[in-house]
């Protein structure tokens, strides 16, 4: 049951689970098979960031480190799932534990009461508050894409997210990056017949932070000039037609390079503005939620966070993935339960740091 904001009288729910991505879906079944009441709510679909991903990405890591509540994660051809084959199991658990996600419902505000929380949320229906005694953020961390901050980067032909690769066919791309992202998609436009360059500050591709199956391919087709690769550049202006890039020492006068289309695959960038309303205190310098590590809560008592949410905006070097916050819905539920939850946190950190794939 929803309701308006209410002034006194008994809670909607106990739990309000904010993001309904993997981590967030992941808590749901675990609350309930605990019988506890809840309602998860998410700005847009079902695994909405991966919703974002290209037709057919896929994914870095295994299969089994992206399952979720136990239940398996399996493809047809043993492969690493793709984003429809994730999106559609993601879809599946929610079907199989019967978790009615509130979608579209982008929560505005969490209003501290005498006695729990009003999560305020904001839909085509216009506003609704649901009173709670718990509120997880299971939000996650690439809301945005991050920008260049130059002239020009709002023009309709500059993206900061690879779509559908068979738009590019025949076009000039300038992708500028040169890690994970940019490369995958340096190569998969190039082979749907995209003429494809890459601007990238580096002296060379970070072949210690491309994944293995990756790099070989990339380095080939820069040799052999198929994807032409302008090292130690930066982009300073984009036009309709071409982008001006500059040497990153700021030698000579900056270059034109014509392009039809321009992806500025730099990173992604973590909304902070529920953070801020909730009172939750941000540190360091990705300003990330301070939670206490062994129940995942805030400095706001009844408030947690789940997921790559802790993370704040990652750098270029990554360190929290889904693969390494299943721990998190533990940590959580041992706190809310009152009882100990089996976990596997030593033996999957053990693996995560012997062979790490995202």
């Amino acid at each position: 049951m929803q309701s308006n904001s209410k002034t006194g009288g008994p809670k909607d729910t106990r739990v309000v689970i904010v993001g309904a991505g993997p981590i967030g879906l992941e808590l749901a079944v675990a609350l309930t098979r605990n019988q506890i009441p809840y309602q998860i709510l998410d700005a847009g679909a079902i695994g909405q960031t991966i919703s974002w991903w290209a037709p057919q990405t896929r994914w870095f890591s295994s299969n089994d480190r992206i399952s979720i509540a136990g239940v398996p994660l399996l493809t047809h051809d043993q492969n690493k799932a793709n984003r429809e084959q994730y999106l559609t199991y993601l879809r599946s658990v929610a079907e199989q534990y019967q978790i009615h996600v509130q979608c579209y419902q982008c929560v505005v505000d969490i209003q501290q009461r005498d006695s729990g929380f009003t999560v305020i949320t904001e839909s085509t229906q216009g506003q609704t508050g649901i009173d709670c005694e718990t509120v997880v953020l299971a939000v996650g961390g690439l809301d945005h894409a991050r920008r260049l901050g130059i002239e020009g980067e709002d023009l309709p032909h500059v993206d900061g997210y690879l779509r559908e690769p068979h738009r590019y066919y025949g076009r000039r791309v300038l992708i500028v990056g040169g890690r994970n992202s940019a490369v995958e998609a340096a190569l998969r436009l190039y082979h749907v017949g995209a003429h494809v360059s890459i601007s990238y500050r580096g002296r060379n591709l970070p072949e210690e932070h491309i994944k293995y199956w990756l790099y070989p391919e990339i380095s080939g087709l820069i040799r052999s000039g198929k994807i032409q690769a302008y090292f130690e550049t930066q982009p300073v202006r984009i036009t309709s037609t071409y982008v001006e890039l500059e040497d990153v020492q700021q030698q000579g006068e900056p270059q034109r390079h014509y392009a039809d289309d321009v992806l500025t695959l730099i990173g992604y960038e973590q909304e902070k503005s529920l953070f801020h309303r909730a009172g939750i205190e941000l540190v360091g310098d990705n300003q990330q939620p301070q939670v206490n590590e062994e129940s995942m809560e805030t400095n706001v008592p009844g408030i947690y966070i789940a997921g790559t949410a802790l993370a704040g905006t990652q750098s270029s070097q990554y360190r929290l993935f889904l693969e390494n916050c299943h721990q998190h819905v533990d940590r959580i539920m041992t706190r809310l339960t009152g009882k100990s939850v089996e976990s596997e946190d030593g033996e999957w950190q053990r693996m995560i740091q012997e062979a790490p794939e995202s």
